[in-house]
């Protein structure tokens, strides 16, 4: 056999590399099974622990335990109790993320690899921020949600900078973190207000009312932040501006009433949704008349980062 022929025969007879074939791997390396078997026992694990903070599992009502520090009545800061209905969407949209990332498609996918560990992450503070509560470890909800806020952020983030591939992610994942930490945003100066008046704390001889003002207007400005931040993202401003109208409602229609909270709530409610709006309409006209969310997944669309 002549040189040119051995050379083509061994060439022919050895294996070649499947991405130099062109082919692909049809097995996921075994991390990113184990992290959508993390998030998904993650959410039962928080669904089980809403039951338990609802009071169908036993436990107490979220409002109802630590001495009802939580409840709607116990601060100026305090959402109506009908604020609350908004953690059915948030739990759906983390059910159907948590089927939605075990699916083949996503288990490789490198955005779901970054934002899957955050989101086991939110949903196991969750659970133990229910906990807290429902052990009367008051304090403790303080770092706890404040970690879940940062959690919130990071996955948050990381949606932004990494673009949906398809209007099923953008809904399911992007949409779903958005609502939660708008939400969170609210909960956690509540949070907060209800510990140190739990705690006697006298507010440095000011009155309640300049507390409250202030604490409302924290929450407006961290709406406006979101909003230029994300470019006018809907989710978020929807959840963290549903928090705030509950503030006013409660604030103006039970005790303990405050006409200049509940004034000032309405005012961060709309000062967010002119910002988000605003901001929402600048980033169509960059990205040629698409939204920021609903287009993301275009590659020709401008990032967010």
């Amino acid at each position: 056999m002549t040189n040119p022929e051995r050379t083509a025969s061994a060439a022919s007879a050895a294996p070649q590399h499947p991405r130099a074939a062109g082919a692909t791997s049809a097995t996921a390396p075994p991390r990113d099974l184990a992290r959508q078997l993390v998030v998904a026992v993650s959410a039962v694990v928080a669904v089980v622990g809403s039951f338990i903070g609802s009071g169908a599992a036993g436990g107490q009502r979220v409002q109802d335990a630590a001495g009802g520090a939580l409840a709607a009545d116990a601060t100026l800061v305090a959402p109506g109790g009908g604020a609350f209905s908004i953690w059915s969407l948030i739990y759906f949209g983390l059910l159907a993320y948590a089927v939605w990332q075990f699916l083949p498609a996503q288990r490789t996918d490198e955005r779901h690899r970054r934002i899957g560990p955050w989101i086991a992450a939110s949903l196991l503070l969750n659970a133990a921020w229910i906990l807290s509560i429902q052990f009367d470890l008051l304090w403790l909800s303080v770092p706890v949600i404040a970690a879940l806020l940062v959690v919130l952020v990071a996955a948050f983030r990381i949606g932004l900078a990494l673009r949906p591939k398809s209007m099923t992610d953008a809904l399911v994942t992007d949409g779903t973190i958005g609502l939660y930490l708008g939400w969170v945003c609210v909960a956690t100066i509540a949070n907060v207000a209800a510990v140190l008046v739990a705690a006697g704390f006298d507010g440095f001889g000011l009155p309640p009312e300049t507390w409250s003002v202030a604490l409302v207007a924290v929450a407006g400005l961290l709406g406006m932040a979101l909003a230029v931040w994300d470019r006018g993202r809907i989710a978020p401003a929807l959840s963290l501006s549903w928090g705030l109208a509950w503030i006013a409602v409660a604030r103006l229609t039970d005790e303990p009433s405050s006409t200049v909270t509940g004034i000032a709530a309405i005012v961060a409610v709309v000062a967010v949704l002119l910002t988000t709006t605003a901001m929402r309409v600048v980033a169509m006209r960059a990205a040629g008349g698409r939204a920021p969310d609903i287009a993301a997944h275009d590659p020709s669309a401008p990032r967010a980062d």
